[in-house]
């Protein structure tokens, strides 16, 4: 399945050259294919060498599609790093698409280890707030992102539904409010969602999360071809009035809401 997918996309593909908008050319050319060496990459590394050293066990809880490498809930954290860890070029990318876009409020579904909160919070600009549903997991994300000197990072430990709606107020008609107790509603620069692989959890939280994106908000949805749900999911996300612009990276989808913005969408090569 996802051979074939993967297969489709490159077929479909491109690069900067013959992109008509301004903003995605500009974005592709100085972000997507940025070449310089930050000096951040060195602490991402570090991180992470860090996590495939450790191989004590922890017991992980698991709310969303289950895993496809893992046949046990007790894993060893070096295991975890190594097989579901977003890899090294994701994060880079992760790292340089909040600097480029100056993301200060981010939000980010699925902490796992921290490695893409990591990837997130290195900029010292941004104030991330990051959730995990799992204890354990998260306690190991806690600890190294304290160990890194990663102060910006609010984790919230406990299933995506409960902590989410402390954001959002929904009414009888499941219509998403934007005021919670008279106070405003939080907003986003970005939003990472990497958490439930489902086709029904991914549309559920796009739309939950809808009032807290602002004109330049992006949302980046992780494994957008991991199934045939998660297809159905981005395509529909695509169709939604609101979204202006997608870029299909294979593995992360971006979707922005700039309402300047003719409706398009990119299928670009990372």
């Amino acid at each position: 399945m996802l051979l074939k997918s993967y297969i489709k996309f490159l077929l479909k593909s491109q690069n900067q050259h013959g992109l008509h908008s301004p903003f995605v050319y500009d974005l592709v050319t100085n972000c997507f294919y940025d070449k310089r060496k930050y000096e951040e990459y060195n602490l991402l590394n570090e991180y992470r060498k860090d996590l495939l050293k450790n191989h004590k066990t922890i017991q992980v809880t698991d709310f969303g599609a289950g895993s496809r490498v893992f046949t046990s809930n007790e894993r060893t954290i070096s295991a975890i790093a190594k097989n579901v860890g977003i890899p090294k070029k994701r994060a880079r990318f992760l790292f340089r698409l909040a600097n480029y876009l100056n993301c200060k409020n981010i939000l980010e579904l699925g902490t796992s280890l921290g490695i893409g909160t990591s990837a997130l919070a290195t900029n010292s600009k941004s104030v991330v707030t990051s959730i995990e549903g799992c204890p354990q997991t998260a306690d190991v994300a806690r600890n190294q992102l304290e160990k890194f000197g990663l102060s910006n990072v609010e984790l919230k430990v406990g299933e995506f539904e409960e902590i989410l709606s402390k954001f959002v107020l929904f009414s009888k008609d499941s219509s998403p409010q934007r005021t919670i107790h008279n106070e405003p509603q939080t907003q986003y620069d970005l939003i990472y969602f990497d958490g439930h692989h489902t086709k029904e959890a991914t549309l559920k939280y796009f739309k939950q999360l809808l009032p807290t994106a602002h004109n330049d908000t992006v949302f980046i949805f992780d494994d957008i071809h991991w199934s045939p749900g998660m297809e159905a999911a981005w395509e529909e996300i695509k169709a939604h009035p609101e979204v202006r612009v997608t870029i299909d990276t294979f593995f992360l989808g971006l979707v922005f809401f700039r309402k300047e913005q003719a409706k398009q969408h990119f299928t670009i090569r990372l």
